[in-house]
């Protein structure tokens, strides 16, 4: 039998926070989905319309002795604007924040680990803006959400380009990719 476990991560719009995590080793799944907030089984549209204090999210299944936590963390990391805790790129507002949200101490510790490492890098010159919190209730967003990237690879790939993210992640991260 498989030991398992979860990782769980905001990056914005969760349409480019499967793919990063999608082909590596060890990952058994990326689920779109809602987190944080305080209403049950929320839409996409209660989401979006800010009533519900759920964000965007990712959650991710993976095999410890395959992949590690900490190397999901430099994934996560090289998706986002790090220094950006209003938003991802085009997307405002909370449901959009970056955050990492842990499932127990161990991914607690490495992910301030991990947080404090960026920050004291110099790789960017404003603050690291991403939250650390305890993962609450996921909820996987609706099965059209599921795997965008490849069930609508030409809107996928427009808004990846035209939300700013790919421009970013090229500028700051491109001696990184993995």
């Amino acid at each position: 039998m498989k030991q398992t476990e979860q990782a769980t991560f905001a990056g914005g719009c969760f349409w480019c926070m499967v793919k990063p995590f999608d082909h590596y080793d060890g990952v058994i799944s990326v689920i779109s989905g809602y987190t944080g907030g305080h209403v049950k089984n929320p839409t996409y549209e209660q989401v979006c319309a800010g009533k519900t204090g759920h964000t965007e999210a990712v959650q991710i299944t993976f095999e410890p002795n395959k992949i590690s936590y900490n190397q999901l963390l430099d994934i996560f990391w090289q998706q986002i604007d790090p220094t950006d805790g209003k938003g991802q790129f085009a997307d405002r507002g909370d449901s959009y924040r970056p955050a990492i949200f842990y499932h127990n101490l161990q991914q607690e510790q490495q992910a301030i680990a991990s947080k404090q490492r960026l920050q004291q890098s110099g790789r960017f010159t404003q603050p690291i803006a991403v939250a650390i919190e305890a993962a609450k209730p996921f909820y996987p967003a609706e099965q059209y959400h599921q795997q965008f990237y490849q069930k609508q690879p030409d809107h996928y790939q427009r808004y990846h380009q035209l939300s700013g993210r790919a421009a970013f992640i090229a500028k700051n991260w491109h001696h990184d990719k993995s």
